[in-house]
């Protein structure tokens, strides 16, 4: 069971809402993925009304909502669009995202760390979407985020897990649940990053922009279930050398 800020989710599986052909075909992934915390862009919600078309179906499925800042620039914006979030949503969670870089998505590791910090003394349960930077990380759990979400990869581009090796450095150190974010384009990216021994995952743009979404949502829970079960039990020992799998017999040496 995985705990994020006293809440307890079964799926370690997270998932998006955006790039799907429509929302009944998010909705019917979201339901088979067994998700149980979705993200939604705050640019997405009509500010007006206070929702789209989105929000009442995914509060019936029973999903907790994980509102984003996407779109922020800056620490400023961030912080607007997260009290925005609690205002509209009547949510102290939101998903921190900076990245004034539209053409990679790069996150803002500085406006991130200082919108963090507010945003934790505001009472916001933080989840921040940074670059696998373990000394970011470790400063970011130090304000009070609950979890940290390293990328794998930039946003979109389902190539997988580039930045493994400080993923690796995060999970050793973190004292809060690592979320591998951004990245992640198939079943087996997620089933490694589970194996790594990640807290979670979150999926989006690799379910959504599959031929069959549905079908490959299902593929992640499994991928997802079979990954952690696997670092629970233990991977075997990576070795140089070849070791034989059964002891050389005296008749061998005879």
């Amino acid at each position: 069971m995985l705990t994020i800020a006293g809440v307890e989710f079964e799926s370690r599986l997270f998932t998006g809402t955006g790039k799907f052909s429509s929302s009944q075909l998010m909705l019917e992934s979201i339901k088979v993925s067994k998700s149980q915390l979705v993200t939604v862009a705050m640019k997405r919600i009509d500010l007006k009304t206070g929702a789209d078309d989105l929000l009442t179906p995914l509060r019936q499925a029973g999903v907790r909502l994980l509102p984003n800042t996407s779109g922020a620039r800056n620490a400023k914006e961030a912080i607007f669009a997260a009290e925005l979030a609690r205002e509209m949503l009547g949510t102290q969670w939101v998903k921190l995202e900076i990245h004034p870089d539209p053409k990679y998505l790069m996150p803002d590791a500085v406006e991130t760390l200082a919108a963090a910090k507010i945003l934790c003394e505001r009472g916001f349960i933080v989840m921040p979407y940074v670059h696998a930077d373990p000394v970011l990380c470790r400063r970011l759990e130090e304000v009070g985020c609950a979890a940290v979400m390293p990328l794998a990869s930039p946003i979109g581009t389902n190539q997988g897990l580039v930045t493994e090796p400080f993923i690796k450095m995060i999970i050793e150190q973190a004292k809060v649940p690592v979320v591998i974010d951004a990245g992640i384009g198939a079943p087996s990216h997620a089933a490694h990053a589970m194996e790594l021994g990640a807290d979670a995952v979150l999926v989006n743009t690799a379910i959504a922009s599959s031929t069959y979404p549905i079908e490959m949502a299902q593929c992640f829970k499994d991928a997802v279930d079979c990954g952690r079960r696997a670092f629970e039990a233990g991977l075997g020992r990576v070795q140089t050398q070849a070791v034989h799998t059964s002891p050389l017999t005296g008749f061998l040496q005879q």
